[in-house]
């Protein structure tokens, strides 16, 4: 059963989750050859103050 976690800045439009999930649930499956029923994902979305590259915040980008 495999769980994938995706994280990504807010923002996002619920079509393209939908297409996100379909694409990586089909992605996932043919690799591990296991039924689409048995993928699951969990995606995550935070604020740009939430994340910090190399030292500074991304909205300070």
């Amino acid at each position: 059963m495999p769980i994938v976690q995706i994280d990504f800045f807010e923002g996002k439009t619920v079509e393209q989750k939908r297409v996100l999930a379909e694409k990586v649930t089909k992605a996932i499956a043919e690799s591990l050859n296991c039924p689409e029923t048995a993928v699951s994902i969990i995606m995550r979305e935070m604020k740009t103050d939430n994340y910090a590259k190399a030292g500074r915040l991304w909205c300070d980008n």
